[in-house]
């Protein structure tokens, strides 16, 4: 039986480069298994949308070279939807008007704790890296 899962992220990479990194692992899988997934970033995990954090995140964990992106990848492909706090990434300088530091190709849903609620309460499944 299928899920609807919701995953969000809030740890910064720069703080637990594992957390963040099993947990874009089991947003993939969860994709992977054929279940509906919508992932929410904000806070410091904003910066895992970042162009810069991918070998960042790679090096921070010893990982197989291309992990990160393969991961990122199922999600851009696989995922119901890949939100994010416009207020966190305009802390780290990045707006929807200026994005050029993200990755490429991600079609970001731009949202705030509206979203985040809609999107918890809607999921079968919650869970939060």
């Amino acid at each position: 039986m299928n899920k609807h899962f919701f995953i969000k992220f809030v740890t910064s990479p720069d703080v637990d480069p594992l957390k963040c990194f099993v947990g874009l692992g089991c947003a993939a899988q969860a994709i992977n298994d054929g279940h509906k997934v919508d992932i929410f970033f904000a806070a410091g995990a904003v910066q895992m949308l970042h162009t810069e954090c991918i070998s960042k995140l790679n090096e921070a964990i010893d990982a197989p070279s291309g992990m990160y992106l393969s991961f990122i990848n199922t999600i851009k492909n696989g995922s119901s939807g890949i939100h994010c706090s416009t207020q966190s990434q305009a802390h780290f300088g990045v707006t929807e008007e200026s994005s050029e530091a993200l990755i490429e190709g991600l079609n970001l849903n731009w949202s705030g704790p509206p979203g985040v609620i809609a999107l918890a309460a809607s999921s079968d499944v919650t869970m939060v890296y």
